[in-house]
């Protein structure tokens, strides 16, 4: 009899520690979705949380087109916000050429953005765009649009050499002082052998290389015959 009791006791104890195991894993269980939710439904304060985006030298891009461009949200913390994340999202644009973070406490983010310069227009199958002094396209331009720089006209995917000394010729033009207010610069970079600018009504096959001498001699050339009142 004393055998089947110590028996009978022992089941009870495992049947009870199963329990109490049992009991332990609930508890757990219960604990882990109650800070769960908590976390999840009350989420922790970032450090820092940035609360004023300054875009400096930007004069093209707006400063919404920049906040939206480098993906910086308010409230996020200023301490760990990656600053070559934002670099890199910035870089997308053709128009950022340069960048500069600085990270203000408590609560400003301050960005400095060097801007590409409009160097020329492009005129390729019959649509015009904002090029800068590599010839990388920046923008196309809508509309009816009234050319303010000099314009070249070609493809410079198909025909390379002809549109690179198109860029040669407008940066010599412009140092020498053809690109005066008022002109109105069209040049065909379809060949580099058969470069021709025109300027205004005057129209000058420019060919191939020699660019400096050969405008150097347009402009002697030019005023003998305004002194002349020769029509050309």
């Amino acid at each position: 009899m004393r055998v089947n009791k110590v028996k009978r006791n022992g089941k009870r104890m495992k049947l009870f520690g199963s329990f109490r195991n049992i009991a332990v894993l609930i508890c757990v269980f219960a604990v882990a979705i109650i800070t769960y939710i908590h976390i999840y439904s009350h989420p922790i304060k970032p450090i820092f949380p940035i609360k004023h985006v300054a875009f400096i030298g930007n004069r093209h891009l707006t400063d919404d087109e920049l906040r939206t461009l480098a993906g910086v949200r308010l409230n996020e913390s200023l301490i760990i916000i990656s600053g070559e994340k934002i670099s890199k999202q910035l870089f997308r644009s053709p128009w950022v050429k340069s960048m500069s973070l600085m990270k203000e406490l408590p609560d400003t983010l301050s960005i400095t953005v060097k801007e590409a310069e409009p160097f020329a227009l492009l005129d390729m199958n019959e649509h015009l765009f904002l090029i800068d002094e590599k010839g990388n396209l920046l923008e196309q331009l809508k509309g009816d649009a009234v050319p303010f720089l000099p314009v070249i006209t070609g493809d410079p995917f198909k025909e390379k050499q002809g549109f690179s000394a198109a860029l040669n010729l407008v940066g010599l033009m412009n140092h020498k002082g053809f690109l005066s207010e008022g002109d109105n610069i069209w040049i065909v970079a379809h060949n580099a052998e058969e470069l021709s600018v025109t300027i205004d009504d005057l129209v000058v096959k420019i060919g191939a290389g020699g660019y400096e001498k050969k405008l150097d001699r347009l402009a002697r050339l030019e005023k003998e015959i305004k002194k002349m009142g020769v029509s050309v």
